[in-house]
């Protein structure tokens, strides 16, 4: 009994270490291109069982090949993120990506945020800022202009610009990376949207009806900022309110009760 019991644990605390390294590994691709190589991957994976359960010979060969093959060719596409993989794995830091680093990560994009809305509120330069959160927006962003950039005010700003090709569009931001501009949202069909709420709101609201994402909206008629959440819209929002506010949502949850007191949600009236 003791040597099954000891088996047993041995098994449990395997299969743990195993699911840890995959779940980190899967967290380290995503977003990334290597993710698309993981589903061509399972399609070919889910290809050679078809062929084997149904004695597909030729099929069955081919996928073999595409095995023998695909490592080799997997190593030379991928070198560079095999390389990086390789040098955090060689400081120790593959799968320490902590909720500090996160947080800087996310200080950084809105405080890049905050002064590209600055800029562009001064000017009534209209714009539509959208952050990806649980629900992916993958549909809509590949209805836009690919960037996949760093985020930056300047970046940001030029892409509003009037009479440019993208600034008819909303911007997406994933994981603190703009990754398409120029993108088309789905209009809101709320028969008590305010009539005075153009197309860029509506297109804000509709978005967040939909998914959990959080949309920032810049009037071009008169310059003010607005929010929508959860298929509600925030007009004319004031600064500190919706600094506290995309803080507040968009820091890793981990750090959801360190929030600074002094943030509360306020809204400035309409005036």
């Amino acid at each position: 009994m003791d040597l099954i019991a000891d088996i047993s644990i041995k098994d449990i605390v395997d299969i743990l270490i195993v699911s840890y390294v995959i779940y980190n590994l899967i967290l380290l691709l995503r977003g990334t291109r290597a993710i698309q190589l993981l589903k061509g991957i399972i399609v070919v994976v889910v290809t050679w069982a078809i062929s084997i359960w149904f004695k597909l010979n030729t099929l069955q060969w081919l996928m073999n090949q595409a095995f023998t093959f695909g490592v080799l060719g997997v190593i030379v596409i991928f070198q560079p993120e095999l390389r990086r993989a390789l040098e955090q794995l060689g400081r120790g830091t593959l799968f320490s990506r902590t909720t500090v680093d996160e947080n800087q990560d996310v200080n950084r994009s809105i405080g890049e945020l905050m002064k590209a809305i600055h800029y562009l509120s001064k000017r009534k330069i209209g714009a539509l800022l959208v952050f990806e959160r649980e629900t992916g927006l993958t549909d809509y962003v590949e209805s836009g202009i690919q960037l996949q950039a760093l985020i930056s005010s300047e970046l940001l700003i030029n892409t509003f610009i009037p009479n440019t090709p993208l600034h008819d569009g909303a911007v997406i931001i994933r994981n603190n990376q703009l990754m398409a501009a120029g993108c088309y949202l789905p209009l809101s069909e709320n028969p008590f949207i305010s009539k005075e709420l153009g197309t860029r709101h509506r297109a804000a609201i509709g978005l967040s009806e939909v998914s959990d994402a959080v949309c920032v909206i810049v009037s071009e008629e008169t310059g003010q900022v607005s929010l929508a959440m959860n298929g509600h819209i925030i007009r004319n929002i004031h600064e500190e309110s919706l600094l506290s506010k995309l803080f507040e949502e968009l820091k890793p949850k981990a750090k959801a009760k360190e929030k600074n007191p002094i943030w509360k949600w306020r809204v400035r009236k309409n005036g």
